[in-house]
């Protein structure tokens, strides 16, 4: 797997299959787009670079969502970065029309209740394997769902976004 070639094309590939993925979740949790960009951007490079090897599809999707989450997280610390998206940035994103309010209210919570929220409810990842992902426990990340269900609840009710 030594031919730029391949790794061009699987790149490629990749970016096609789980671009909009990285870039939701980049956006969740970043609620910057232009450092939403630059997560996805770094992830496909750190991909190129590596060249990495995969079971499947779902380990390598597994693989780049836990690259982009880093990314982000190391982005956030650097930057201090705790705003929110606005509405008509989230509504702009490739999901059905009825999801921006929903993706707007997430994008608002704390980041370690959004980050749990949007691997389990967003893209589908069982409890088990999104603590695995985000290197927590499992018990702590039925903590982190319990507490961003709360919240969300509450500010998707109308409440304060916090």
């Amino acid at each position: 797997m030594n031919d730029p070639n391949m790794r061009l094309s699987n790149a490629e590939l990749a970016l096609h299959r789980w671009g909009d993925t990285l870039y939701r979740i980049a956006l969740g949790m970043l609620a910057n787009r232009a450092d939403a960009e630059d997560a996805v951007q770094e992830t496909m490079l750190r991909y190129l670079r590596r060249a990495p090897h995969f079971r499947d599809t779902e380990h390598e999707k597994a693989w780049l969502i836990t690259v982009a989450m880093n990314l982000c997280r190391d982005m956030l610390r650097r930057r201090k970065i705790r705003s929110t998206v606005a509405l008509d940035a989230v509504a702009e994103l490739p999901a059905d029309e009825d999801c921006s309010e929903v993706l707007a209210t997430l994008a608002a919570l704390p980041p370690q209740s959004r980050q749990i929220m949007l691997l389990h409810y967003v893209e589908g990842y069982p409890v088990k394997e999104a603590a695995r992902m985000l290197g927590i426990s499992e018990s702590a990340a039925k903590m982190r769902l319990k507490t961003g269900r709360e919240k969300f609840k509450f500010a998707y009710a109308g409440g304060e976004r916090s």
